[in-house]
């Protein structure tokens, strides 16, 4: 039990730093990675804007969420959401031969689709996944709120 919550609270706080970084890495950036998701051609055009202006937020609220221990569940469940999309989108960019920079850390980011890209996205997803079913862990808000 204790070794599944530090666990749970280890997963917890380096999700939400990651996404934390990676969505601010991206702020400022909208029309570098609309460009991006354009690229995997999975989207139609009317979302393509919006998702690029709202996703760096997305992340970093979510990413906030989880560090702070605060809704735990949904924002590890969100974050379970987000991850699996992305090792599917970066999965389907490999299946169609489609050599992609799939821009996860802002403009400077040069990696490419590729399989080790998708069992990371995927290895992520069961990370916070992990992270939603032994909920909150240490250090978490929810703990102060619900005693």
């Amino acid at each position: 039990m204790i070794v599944r919550t530090l666990a749970a609270t280890i997963l917890r706080i380096a999700l939400g730093l990651l996404l934390v970084i990676s969505g601010a890495l991206k702020i400022g950036h909208a029309v570098e990675l609309a460009a991006a998701i354009a690229a995997f051609r999975l989207l139609p055009a009317a979302a393509i804007a919006p998702i690029a202006i709202a996703l760096p937020f997305f992340e970093i609220f979510v990413g906030i969420y989880l560090v702070l221990g605060l809704l735990t569940r949904f924002a590890a469940w969100a974050a379970t959401v987000q991850f699996a999309l992305y090792g599917t989108a970066v999965a389907s960019a490999v299946l169609r031969g489609l050599a992609l920079q799939c821009g996860c850390f802002g403009p400077a980011d040069r990696a490419t689709t590729d399989w080790p890209h998708v069992a990371f996205d995927f290895g992520l997803a069961l990370c916070a996944a992990f992270v939603a079913i032994f909920a909150p862990g240490y250090l978490a808000l929810d703990r102060r709120i619900s005693s």
